[in-house]
């Protein structure tokens, strides 16, 4: 043995050193090159320049599109581990081609470019895509335009994604399938609307039916029919004119260049009947037509296909007030009409019904006119009156003070009852303003017009009350009429004007000073009748010259009435 090799120089100790160090500037990591020294055992061996040689599996050169490499090429591989507890050094062609792919993949997302790649997996919410050696989560909400029942045909077919979201410390892509398919339709879109032109007549085939409309293709791009373009008729659901499948002839009435949204119409390609509609419907005149829709408001009638006028509620009946319109009219009935206005600008018809009958109150007015005795059911009673009812459908109303002419009017209506049949005289009939007054104690006559007595008569009253200020009594025989005798009238002598004095059932005779029919009163007097007999007295049996007493012409006129009496 040499001396030499036994006793290394300096040269050789540090020619050692840089042998041992040789691959220390290498960092855990990273992909490197290196270059395939032998394939054995299913391996790859690559010599990167370390102190041991890395072994690789041949699978993960093998992938799709790739060939097995061979001794002495020059590959990249992905260096996890200098050396391991053997000493040796821990590579990854797959690793490797995953930091590739996620270069490449960060510059299409940058630039927002689709990347190709293929379906392989399905996985919870979704599916796993191979973006070329980097594995990417499709969302099942993103494979199509459309949700798709069978994803069968798509799996392991190459095809465009659109990268939505790339994390690379958690080694998270999120892609889309829809996003590509949407911005290529967009692009197809793009061109076709530019084939089109406002106005234009075009086959479709109807695709699709909602509640509002129909989408239309119009070959590679939809356009929608709005039901209300759909026919110059009233149209209740799109089904009723179109279905799925159908080919159709429609006109392009609007194009939204920004949106691209088309719109429709049927019913631009038929005559449009409300051309001279006001010639063909004039005011005034009577028409029949069919109840098409009932609204809140009113009723819609078709006067012919395509040409609606609308019957507002207060136009539909004279006495039906404040009902619902379906309790008038029904759908689909036939109704005569009149036209009331018309609007061909705004495509307007107001039509009435109740027009074409005769107003029931001008009627009654003809039938009963004022003064004419009817008999009717009692329909309300409220707090000023009782309502009636009356022939025509209408009601009468008999006020508080029209019921008695004797009671008040709240003592009167609590002998009534709703239902019971009444007995009443027309007073007055309000055409305009579809009022009709009645009375009850009219049919009785005035007590007052029938008592056969005037101001300055003499009546024999009978006392039904006594008062502090007074005395109430009645005279009469068929209708007593009541009054009221004050305290200051009940003598010519003050010592006698004593109420206490006179009890019910009394007889009294007063003299009349008063007749008010406004106020319905008449003032009695017994004092005026004292005083009116005395005068007759002096005139009659005494003179200024007589010498005769006022005791003695009193005494021979009471004698002179009792002889007469008897």
């Amino acid at each position: 043995m040499s001396t030499e090799t036994l006793t290394p120089s300096t040269d050789d100790f540090a020619a050692m050193l840089e042998a041992s160090l040789a691959g220390r500037d290498l960092a855990e990591g990273q992909v490197i090159k290196g270059s395939v020294t032998a394939i054995e055992n299913g391996d790859v061996v690559v010599d990167v320049g370390l102190k041991t040689e890395g072994r690789i599996p041949l699978r993960e050169f093998t992938g799709p599109g790739s060939d097995a490499p061979k001794v002495g090429d020059d590959v990249e591989v992905y260096l996890e581990r200098i050396e391991n507890a053997l000493g040796d050094a821990i590579l990854s062609r797959d690793k490797a081609r995953r930091e590739e792919s996620w270069d490449r993949l960060e510059k299409s997302f940058d630039k927002k470019d689709p990347v190709n790649g293929a379906i392989v997996g399905r996985v919870k919410g979704g599916f796993t895509v191979d973006l070329g050696g980097a594995s990417a989560f499709l969302p099942g909400s993103q494979v199509d335009i459309r949700p798709v029942r069978d994803v069968g045909p798509l799996m392991n077919q190459e095809q465009p994604f659109a990268i939505l979201k790339m994390d690379r410390p958690r080694g998270n892509i999120v892609v889309s399938r829809r996003a590509v398919l949407e911005e290529s339709r967009a692009e197809q879109r793009a061109e076709l609307v530019g084939q089109l032109a406002e106005g234009e007549a075009r086959d479709g085939v109807v695709k699709n039916i909602t509640d509002y409309g129909a989408f239309v293709d119009l070959g590679g791009i939809d356009g929608l029919l709005h039901v209300t373009d759909m026919s110059w008729s009233r149209v209740g659901h799109p089904s009723e004119v179109v279905e799925v499948g159908q080919t159709v002839k429609v006109q392009i009435i609007k194009i939204n260049k920004e949106t691209q949204r088309i719109s429709l119409g049927m019913k631009q390609l038929m005559s449009d009947p409300w051309e001279g509609v006001a010639a063909k419907y004039p005011v005034g005149a009577t028409f029949e037509g069919r109840v098409t829709n009932i609204a809140e408001y009113g009723a819609f009638v078709e006067l012919e296909e395509g040409v609606e006028g609308l019957v507002h509620v207060s136009e539909m009946s004279w006495t039906k007030k404040n009902v619902h319109p379906g309790k008038i009219l029904s759908t689909s009935q036939e109704v005569q009409v009149m036209v009331l206005d018309v609007d061909a600008d705004k495509r307007r018809i107001s039509l009435g019904v109740k027009q074409t009958q005769r107003n029931p109150w001008e009627v009654f007015a003809e039938t009963f006119p004022s003064g004419t005795a009817i008999q009717g059911e009692i329909k309300n009673i409220t707090e000023f009156g009782l309502f009636v009812g009356l022939e025509g459908d209408i009601d009468g109303m008999v006020h508080l003070s029209d019921i008695s002419w004797d009671q008040s009017g709240e003592q009167a209506i609590e002998g009534f009852k709703k239902g019971d049949m009444v007995d009443a005289k027309v007073l007055d009939v309000d055409v305009e303003k579809e009022r009709v007054s009645l009375g009850i104690k009219q049919l009785a006559g005035d007590p007052m017009d029938s008592s056969g007595v005037g101001r300055g008569d003499t009546v024999t009253c009978t006392v039904t009350e006594v008062t502090t200020g007074g005395i109430e009594v009645a005279f009469g025989d068929d209708s007593p009429v009541k009054a009221f005798i004050r305290k200051s009238d009940l003598s010519r002598d003050r010592g006698e004007q004593r109420p206490e004095r006179f009890a019910v059932g009394d007889k009294v005779d007063a003299r009349i000073t008063n007749i008010d029919k406004g106020t319905r009163r008449i003032s009695l007097s017994i004092k005026a009748l004292e005083i009116s007999e005395e005068r007759e007295a002096v005139e009659q049996y005494g003179s200024s010259d007589a010498g005769a007493s006022l005791g003695d012409i009193l005494g021979a006129a009471l004698r002179e009435k009792d002889d007469k009496a008897e």
